[in-house]
């Protein structure tokens, strides 16, 4: 086969693998883009900070316009993910998030990775709290790749330490205690409102199943959390 031939081939073969990958987020936006209400975007955005374009949509419409869907879904959940990230209205990401919550049962610790660069790429805490608790789903169900975690706990990253302190939000009766209490005092004396927020939500969350664990807590190390983190951490106590 000649040279020019098999180039056209493998672009060819490229752009179908890409337009595979792509199905799903196409089919989203076919979904989402009627829906768009630009007077609604722009508050959206306002709320954001300014930092992400919005189509307008409210949670409960787009999930009720996505979920069949995301429950009807064959494909390559990271793959899909990935397409989303890359479009520019943010609702695309929410999407992402949810899809890969449903598909969380398929992912294991290989894919930890591009969950994690995920998390680095349109960073806040609207997708990054999203994936961090798809991310501890794994964690529970292979308890070996906790060590990432302790990785994650001492990232330059920002949003790699809070996923490492939210990822047992969910976990109940089955948070591994001694983890949570040590990357809370670890981060305690952080100064980003988001680190701070984080160690109060995960302490708030695990005091609904053990409330004289986190009450004790709280009580030894009052003096090291912030007050952010310790209201936050009390609001249901």
């Amino acid at each position: 086969m000649p040279a020019m031939a098999k180039s056209r081939n493998a672009c060819a073969e490229g752009f179908f693998r890409i337009a595979a990958m792509n199905d799903f987020a196409q089919l989203i936006q076919r979904q989402l883009q009627p829906l768009a209400d630009p007077a609604k975007a722009s508050g959206m955005a306002a709320y954001m900070k300014g930092q992400f374009a919005f189509l307008g949509i409210q949670t409960p419409q787009r999930r009720q316009a996505c979920q069949p869907l995301i429950r009807a879904f064959v494909g390559d959940p990271i793959n899909a993910a990935r397409s989303m990230w890359a479009m520019p209205e943010r609702e695309y990401q929410y999407v992402a998030v949810d899809l890969l919550r449903r598909e969380s049962k398929r992912l294991n610790g290989d894919h930890l990775t591009p969950l994690e660069e995920l998390v680095q790429s349109k960073s806040w805490w609207d997708s990054v709290d999203g994936l961090a608790v798809t991310i501890g789903g794994i964690i529970l169900r292979q308890p070996e790749l906790a060590r990432r975690m302790d990785a994650l706990i001492a990232s330059p990253n920002m949003w790699l330490r809070r996923v490492a302190l939210l990822h047992q939000l969910e976990w109940k009766a089955k948070t591994d205690e001694g983890r949570l209490f040590d990357y809370c005092r670890r981060c305690a004396e952080e100064k980003e409102f988001f680190i701070r927020k984080a160690i109060g939500w995960a302490l708030r969350h695990y005091a609904r199943t053990n409330p004289d664990a986190v009450r004790n807590f709280l009580s030894c190390h009052r003096e090291l959390l912030s007050g952010l983190s310790f209201r936050e951490a009390s609001k249901h106590l």
